[in-house]
């Protein structure tokens, strides 16, 4: 019997790379779709794993430009995107990559007779639908739910790579929150995620799934945790909120890809964000081991 052949679009990117190695190792043909892939033949600075030599094709495509992603789903079986806007990049928006770089791929996977479409998008999405980077990740469900392909969505809450974020922080030596620190996550490792997003591409018919890390965290504790890993001393300056929405606004007038990120990052600092638990890492350990890896 022939292999079933995914392609992965965003294999390059922190969860890409977890869900390609995963394919691969319970015996797909894996077709990675990236915008270059240099990242694949080397370990990310969040022990993202080189997948280079798992990926049994790799074509170039990028999601500002929809014709370059025609017959990417070409003979594939199953499409897992997790192809979204995770850091600023200039005159590039969330609904460019988000919304219609995914709208362009659904069309190409309908085309070609693809039997699935997997998508993450994001947890609690219903309350933060004030940022465009929610709002363009939702506008693609809605295209996914309408279009007759079967499909399954997972919701994340926050990777361990966000954290990541964090532990950078705490090693200059000063960490600023907006809000008081006290809202509540479960975080999820790239590998524990990976799982499940494989799981699914063999379960019939459509869902929705929400999922979160093993342990349950407070902002501060996420923080304070980091400079425990460093062995400092933690330098924690919590900001108002409404100074975060201030500082939104100015962004807004000049820098519209920035603002989508600060947007997200507020939205999701004035909620509870714990899904339902899996996975077996935890982030003390992760952050042990980015200590260990020096700046």
């Amino acid at each position: 019997m022939a292999k079933q052949k995914v392609l992965v679009a965003g294999a390059s990117g922190y969860l890409g790379r977890h869900v390609v190695r995963e394919f691969a190792t319970r015996g797909y043909s894996v077709r990675a779709l990236v915008r270059s892939r240099e990242k694949l033949t080397e370990e990310g600075p969040n022990f993202e794993p080189a997948v280079a030599e798992v990926i049994e094709e790799i074509v170039i495509g990028d999601a500002t430009d929809t014709p370059s992603l025609k017959d990417t789903c070409k003979e594939v079986d199953i499409v897992f995107s997790c192809m979204g806007l995770t850091k600023p990049q200039h005159d590039i928006t969330s609904e460019q990559i988000d919304y219609l770089g995914n709208k362009a791929l659904l069309k190409d996977a309908l085309a070609n007779g693809v039997r699935k479409f997997i998508y993450i998008s994001v947890f609690n999405s219903d309350k933060m639908m004030d940022s465009e980077m929610v709002k363009s990740h939702e506008l693609f469900v809605q295209e996914l739910l309408a279009s007759g392909m079967p499909y399954t969505v997972i919701r994340p809450t926050a990777y361990f790579n966000d954290m990541g974020m964090f532990f950078s922080f705490a090693r200059k030596g000063h960490v600023f929150l907006f809000g008081d620190g006290s809202n509540r996550f479960n975080p999820i490792h790239g590998a524990d995620l990976s799982k499940i997003c494989v799981d699914v591409a063999e379960v019939e018919g459509n869902s929705e799934i929400a999922v979160g890390g093993p342990d349950i965290y407070t902002y501060d504790e996420t923080n304070l945790m980091a400079f425990e890993a460093l062995g400092m001393e933690p330098k924690i300056t919590h900001l108002p909120l409404w100074i975060g929405d201030i500082v939104l606004f100015a962004i807004g007038l000049i820098n519209k890809p920035l603002k989508s990120i600060i947007s997200f990052a507020l939205s999701v600092s004035r909620i509870d964000n714990v899904a339902p638990a899996t996975g077996t890492r935890h982030l003390k350990e992760f952050f042990r081991e980015l200590a260990t890896k020096g700046g």
